[in-house]
């Protein structure tokens, strides 16, 4: 979602900055440079450290997303990756899931807020599996809700973990460069939806 959906990395960073600060913790750029991709609790424990119990990782993850979603409330449709809804829509033919690390909440917001919850025939978060991107867990039960064989999934991602993740599940991978401009492994990358390639790759596969 994050990176793919919504363009809201610079958020993201901002709400850590400011909620790590409420802890005393400064926040560097090799930290937020490390987050892409990955579950919060994992996030947390990075900064806060692996002393914490699951509890506490869920508390602070959960108490940051409450002030990211506060940051972008004023207008969530102006952080769309241009061309999402309409390709989205286009597709609806298609079998067409979100995987996202991201807590239930704000997949929930997003999705509701910008009217595209009713685009995805299932939403699977990070919380639903054991195991978060970079593992594949997370699309390989995407693929089986839509009852799709992996080799014949598309996997759309912004981050190493995921890019990793959808290749480790046997699916090709579309890299979106809102987040990294070097997305390696994928089968081509776009900085949006707007891009024509990604319509003749779909096309020719």
């Amino acid at each position: 979602m994050d990176g793919v959906v919504i363009d809201s990395n610079g958020h993201h960073r901002q709400a850590w900055v400011a909620f790590n600060a409420t802890h005393r913790i400064a926040t560097t750029e090799a930290m937020l440079g490390g987050m892409y991709g990955k579950r919060n609790d994992e996030i947390v424990r990075e900064f806060f450290g692996a002393h914490l119990t699951a509890d506490e990782a869920l508390a602070h993850g959960a108490a940051k997303e409450s002030l990211f979603r506060d940051m972008i409330a004023h207008d969530v449709n102006a952080l769309l990756v241009p061309g999402i809804r309409e390709f989205l829509q286009s597709h609806q033919h298609t079998a067409i899931a979100l995987a996202t690390n991201a807590e239930a909440a704000n997949a929930s917001f997003v999705l509701e807020r910008t009217g595209l919850l009713p685009l995805f025939r299932f939403v699977v978060d990070g919380h639903q599996v054991t195991h978060a991107k970079p593992h594949p867990e997370i699309y390989l039960r995407a693929a089986e809700l839509l009852g799709v064989v992996p080799a014949e999934c598309v996997v759309f991602e912004d981050s190493y973990a995921g890019v990793a993740a959808g290749l480790a599940a046997g699916m090709p991978v579309i890299g979106i460069t809102t987040t990294h401009h070097d997305l390696p492994g994928t089968v081509l990358t776009a900085p949006n939806f707007q891009d024509p390639s990604i319509s003749a790759y779909l096309q020719a596969h």
